[in-house]
């Protein structure tokens, strides 16, 4: 799995996730270490475009972070890599600068974060496209190894819990399915 920030222009717009230059970027980067599009989710955090493309504020990052959540629950991803500053914080639930934790596994409870730089950031600064290529390599590396280690039995190993509320939904009779809201 991969975590965005949130959808730029194209992607509000076309209600998917990277399909302008950085979503280029991406999927070359996948290419180059074995894997498609249609081998990944991705997601982001802010579920709707900021106005004028600014950063995400903490409370629009604290309002769409249950669903981001609910998400990664119903995925259930071994390995989620963060692009960038705000879905690594996000996930890590810590300030930290990207530049000083990218390409490093960290281990939570649930699932492997891999912080890569943001392929956007990378087309911006040209000098970041090289580490951000590096860091594909790495993941390649990481994603074998995890794919060699034997994972637990489905009867010892407990279903994934995530941190923080969930958002609330409509109460609906049981036999009715139910939406998710985005408030």
């Amino acid at each position: 799995m991969f975590v965005g920030e949130a959808p730029g222009f194209y992607e509000d717009r076309e209600g998917v996730p990277f399909v302008g230059a950085a979503g280029k970027l991406l999927t070359e980067l996948l290419q180059s270490i074995g894997l498609e599009r249609s081998d990944i989710y991705i997601a982001n955090v802010i579920k709707c475009r900021p106005p004028n493309n600014r950063d995400p504020l903490p409370d629009e990052i604290d309002t769409c972070k249950p669903f981001l959540l609910q998400q990664i629950e119903l995925i259930k991803p071994k390995l989620v890599c963060t692009l960038g500053n705000f879905a690594t914080q996000t996930l890590l639930e810590r300030k930290v600068g990207i530049t000083k934790v990218r390409g490093q596994v960290i281990q939570l409870e649930h699932f492997v974060v891999f912080p890569l730089l943001h392929p956007a950031a990378a087309l911006h600064q040209g000098n970041l496209q090289v580490p951000l290529k590096e860091d594909f390599q790495k993941l390649k590396t990481v994603l074998e190894e995890m794919s060699s280690t034997p994972t637990l039995s489905k009867a010892s190993s407990s279903p994934p819990t995530l941190p923080k509320s969930k958002p609330s939904t409509p109460k609906t009779s049981a036999n009715s399915p139910t939406q998710m809201s985005l408030f």
